[in-house]
Parts: C-alpha cells; sequence; structure tokens
C-alpha cells in the first residue's frame, strides 16, 4: 500500500530507505526505534524483478516494517520524470505477490549533492571511493529525514 505520508508508516519497526537511481538502488536501514538511518548497501540495477527480489530479501532478513523512497522533486517542487519513475517503481513493488509492506515517499532534493559535499569536506574521499558509498549515503540521508519528521512530529 502506497501511503500519503511518511507520518503513516508503522512506528516500533525497522524501515528501509532506498535512493532509487538509473543504475543503482542506494538502500539505508533505520533503527525499530526509529531514530538513526544507517547505510546498507548499493545494489547495481538490472531488471525490475532481480531489483524487487534483493529488495525483498533484505526486508525478510532485517525484518523490515516499511519503505521510504525518495522522490527526487524538481527545485520548483514540480515533479518530473524521475518522479513517475520512482512512483511507478513503488506501485510496481506493491503489485508483486506477497509484497505487503506499506510504502511512503520523501522529498529528496539535493540529497546527493548534501552527501557528496559531507564525504568531500568531513571525510577527504577521492572520486573513486565517494562512487562506492555516494548512493547508500544518500539512502541513509532520505531515510534520516523522514525518521527525523516522524520523531518532531510526535
Amino acid at each position: 500500500m502506497i501511503l500519503e505520508t511518511v507520518h503513516d508508516l508503522p512506528s516500533g519497526v525497522a524501515l528501509l530507505g532506498l535512493d532509487l537511481g538509473e543504475k543503482t538502488i542506494g538502500v539505508a536501514i533505520g533503527d525499530p526505534a526509529g531514530s538513526i538511518a544507517s547505510p546498507l548497501e548499493t545494489i547495481r540495477r538490472a531488471k525490475f524483478t532481480k531489483d524487487a527480489e534483493r529488495i525483498e530479501e533484505i526486508v525478510a532478513d532485517r525484518r523490515i516494517g516499511g519503505l521510504v523512497i525518495g522522490l527526487p522533486v524538481n527545485m520548483d517542487g514540480s515533479e518530473g520524470p524521475r518522479c513517475q519513475s520512482s512512483r511507478q517503481f513503488a506501485r510496481n513493488m506493491v503489485s508483486l505477490r506477497g509484497f505487503a509492506l506499506p510504502i511512503a515517499f520523501w522529498d529528496e532534493r539535493l540529497s546527493t549533492t548534501a552527501v557528496e559535499r559531507i564525504l568531500i569536506d568531513q571525510a577527504d574521499m577521492t572520486r573513486a571511493r565517494r562512487g562506492d558509498v555516494v548512493d547508500k549515503m544518500a539512502a541513509a540521508f532520505i531515510l534520516q529525514g523522514a525518521l527525523d519528521a516522524r520523531r518532531l512530529a510526535r
């Protein structure tokens, strides 16, 4: 089921954050208390069914209770083709037999840019090393934003 906001996601369960790119999917996991998001892995994109299988494996292994998918909204707040692609990915996940987790979206504007800036300024990472971690770090940035918003709303 696709939810209206992250506030509608269940409490007390680990959430999975996804940063959907054209070539990769960054994956992050939140703790069940809903406090901290941690980068988990980067999935090299293939066909949807293969990507979905890996996500379902993570969901089962980590006892995930919901997904937060980054929504790449344009700077003016409008939704373009990348948003449509993210929404379609969510609809495809919901249509899978046996997949019953709630899914919510989180505005991911500038998440990758922010993560790259942190990795350059604070971690002094080379371009090659940043490429290895930026997607899962962006997923953690997205998920952390959603977790913080939920916590502040309580």
